[in-house]
């Protein structure tokens, strides 16, 4: 793993703690990426936190805050977005750039939504994502035809989809064993 790998956490809000959003899967995903934001904070590498707060202009809202597990340390910048991807009407791909970063470790809420549309979008701009299977999560919904799918298998085939194209898909320990040995 590159010394300048930069973890980005994306939209790790309390939003997602509304239990209207229904059932979600992988309910460690925060604490996995409490682990690996402790990794990159003792390693100096680049951390870059994305909040996710919709229309600009209406209030504050708390559960726009990120949460308290991974809440940005002082100097460690906050890349606000308005829609799915961290990379539309934002500085986060100069930001990258200045900084000589190529390689990206994603993490954050949700899945198949802004997860998935960021490393898509870091894959086609030619960034080496890993995208981080349990450090990601998702909730269930039902479908255009009234089947509900569970939050697994949303949460594995938006994976499948980015691995090997837009990005390598890992877990947690993978990603330590891959710091330990740079």
């Amino acid at each position: 793993m590159p010394e300048n790998a930069a973890l980005i956490l994306i939209d790790v809000q309390n939003h997602f703690d509304d239990p209207a959003l229904g059932r979600r899967n992988n309910p460690d995903a925060e604490a996995n990426m409490a682990v690996l934001l402790d990794a990159w904070r003792r390693t100096k590498r680049p951390v870059v936190h994305v909040q996710h707060i919709g229309n600009p202009s209406l209030p504050h809202h708390p559960g726009r805050d990120i949460k308290d597990i991974v809440a940005p340390l002082p100097g460690e910048p906050v890349v606000v977005k308005s829609v799915n991807s961290a990379f539309i009407g934002t500085d986060l791909e100069d930001r990258l750039r200045k900084n000589r970063v190529d390689t990206l470790v994603i993490v954050g809420l949700t899945t198949d939504h802004c997860v998935s549309t960021t490393t898509r979008m870091a894959g086609n701009l030619g960034f080496t994502p890993y995208i981080v299977s349990d450090a990601t999560a998702t909730f269930e919904r039902i479908s255009f035809d009234g089947k509900l799918h569970t939050a697994e298998a949303i949460h594995t085939l938006a994976l499948v989809s980015l691995h090997g194209e837009f990005a390598t898909v890992i877990d947690t320990q993978g990603v330590l064993g891959l710091l330990q040995s740079s």
